[in-house]
């Protein structure tokens, strides 16, 4: 007989990630890396339609995978032995996936599907254990949950038997058709999710997907000073990217973003609005390796293309990061204006061609120490 999982409750004490989901999360790295790589190439080669589709289509199958998981533990987590072993199927699912994201740029998607395929069934079971655990509305949203996946995955059958002009409409079809599943499969009864430890579980993969901007930045450079000796090109480029990369991990956590997540609703809105957040942040670490690249004379495309390739996914990082986390604890017109106005100054910084990157990260530190005085005079203020 299965052993059922009983929900968590909202009110949990002291809920924090588990070593396990960490684990989890570090192997979405491998993923992230290799879409981040065929952007990078796509886009040096002068492809950047054909490497910005493959590269939001996979990046959702990787997001989504990571999403479904990390609200459903944050709901269920038992962390008992047969919990652990289907976490550990969906984690090779992941290497699976990341393995066919090459093919998938050169629309094969027989290994990506594969994979997800493996790590959403892995998903199902989890719910099923959950069903079999419950009752009433309960048991509806568990059995609608495992359904409504299973649907989806025999639609995801399409990258694979229709032609390839017919992809990009699998895509929106059935993309749309699972970002429906939590809304209809929650409208009897509410998984008992945690704020606090679904707003840790995000912020922790964000400090991954910025980790790994970090280390694909770090080997262009690496890889260009090697074959080329050109320290003053590079230099600037390196220390404008670590500017952007170490300004986007304090706008992020500089509020407790906890205390909005109160319904599901305002928690819907903000954890589907992070795969801007993810893919913008992952898309910089590819922009910088272009822009790297371009300086040295390895890039098929202009100087001021290389620096858009940066500052257009960190003015997309910086808008979105405002518009679902930040701006819910702004106070005052001054420091609700802050990010917008940064986005557009980072933006404005691509018409720098070469200089663009160590402008983009001068604005972004601007705009830390700015947001920092103006919330520190807020503090400060006598009450009224």
């Amino acid at each position: 007989m299965p052993v059922p999982i009983r929900a968590r409750r909202r009110d949990e004490e002291h809920r924090a990630a588990t070593p396990l989901e960490l684990f989890f999360d570090l192997c979405f790295v491998v993923a992230i890396a290799q879409a981040g790589r065929q952007l990078a190439d796509a886009l040096t080669e002068g492809h950047p339609g054909h490497g910005l589709a493959g590269y939001l289509m996979l990046f959702f199958a990787i997001w989504w995978a990571w999403m479904n998981f990390s609200w459903f533990s944050s709901a269920y987590d038992t962390d008992d032995p047969l919990y652990r072993v289907v976490t550990l199927v969906q984690m090779a699912g992941v290497l699976i996936l990341a393995a066919g994201v090459p093919r998938a740029f050169e629309s094969d998607f027989t290994l990506v599907w594969c994979g997800f395929v493996v790590m959403r069934l892995a998903m199902v079971t989890q719910w099923l254990r959950a069903a079999y655990g419950s009752r009433g509305p309960e048991r509806r949203t568990a059995l609608s949950y495992a359904l409504g996946v299973t649907v989806c995955q025999v639609g995801w059958l399409g990258l694979l038997l229709l032609p390839k002009p017919a992809v990009p409409l699998v895509f929106v079809l059935v993309g749309a058709l699972e970002l429906a599943v939590p809304g209809l499969a929650e409208r009897g009864w509410q998984t008992s999710w945690h704020a606090r430890h679904i707003a840790e579980r995000y912020g922790l993969f964000t400090i991954i997907v910025l980790g790994e901007t970090i280390a694909a930045a770090t080997l262009a450079v690496q890889s260009a000073l090697d074959a080329h000796d050109a320290p003053g090109r590079l230099l600037p480029i390196a220390g404008g990217g670590l500017l952007l990369v170490f300004a986007a991990y304090w706008i992020y956590f500089a509020v407790p973003i906890h205390r909005h997540l109160r319904t599901n609703r305002q928690a819907f809105l903000w954890g589907y609005g992070h795969y801007l957040v993810f893919g913008s942040a992952a898309a910089i670490g590819a922009g910088i390796e272009v822009a790297v690249r371009e300086s040295v004379g390895r890039a098929d495309l202009s100087a001021y293309g290389a620096a858009a390739c940066v500052t257009v996914p960190g003015a997309l990082f910086l808008s979105t990061v405002w518009l679902i986390h930040s701006r819910h604890h702004k106070r005052g017109t001054a420091e609700q204006l802050v990010l917008p106005v940064s986005a557009l100054l980072v933006l404005a910084c691509t018409f720098a061609g070469r200089a663009a990157v160590p402008a983009a990260g001068l604005v972004a530190a601007a705009t830390v120490a700015t947001g920092v005085h103006l919330t520190s005079r807020q503090d400060t203020a006598p009450a009224e």
